[in-house]
């Protein structure tokens, strides 16, 4: 049995993403207090578009949604605004989709794993400490410093097999 921090599903069918978006904005706010940031207007118009559900999206489709809601931001705004949160830690970047996604317990250790559907596009967190041991341990072998150890695995969710 693996031993887990917390795990973030929308796999499972009892899964209640309104509950998850209103939990992840109390959770910003406190976490932005917490560390003396400021979560600006439109990063938090930016933190509530990534956390419309738990696809990934793209910083253009960000900047899409940003003026259908009748916002004229240039791109840089929507990157300054992306960078400001995955350095505070309340979204995840996804590297091999070049895309983001809301960050379920920004307080938490970020060596999670992903497991991203390839037929729905859903994204499931797992920060299982047996994998965050190993991945330290095989780091200190080779006299390695990870800066960021995420792992990310694409496959089928139960709900799309």
């Amino acid at each position: 049995m693996t031993d887990t921090e917390n795990v973030i599903s929308p796999f499972h069918g009892d899964h209640d993403h309104s509950h998850c978006q209103s939990q992840a904005m109390e959770s910003a706010l406190q976490q932005c207090k917490e560390q003396g940031l400021k979560l600006t207007t439109i990063r938090q118009q930016v933190l509530e578009i990534i956390w419309a559900s738990h696809n990934p999206i793209g910083a253009y489709d960000v900047l899409q949604k940003l003026q259908e809601a009748g916002h004229k931001p240039a791109p840089p705004t929507a990157y300054r605004a992306l960078d400001f949160l995955v350095a505070a830690k309340l979204v995840h970047r996804v590297e091999s989709l070049n895309a983001y996604i809301g960050c379920p317990s920004p307080g938490a250790s970020h060596q999670c794993q992903f497991y991203i559907c390839t037929q729905c596009g859903h994204i499931a967190e797992l920060n299982s400490l047996e994998v965050t041991a190993a991945l330290k341990n095989g780091a200190q072998e080779l006299g390695f410093k990870s800066v960021q150890p995420v792992i990310e695995i694409h496959g089928i969710c139960s709900n799309c097999q």
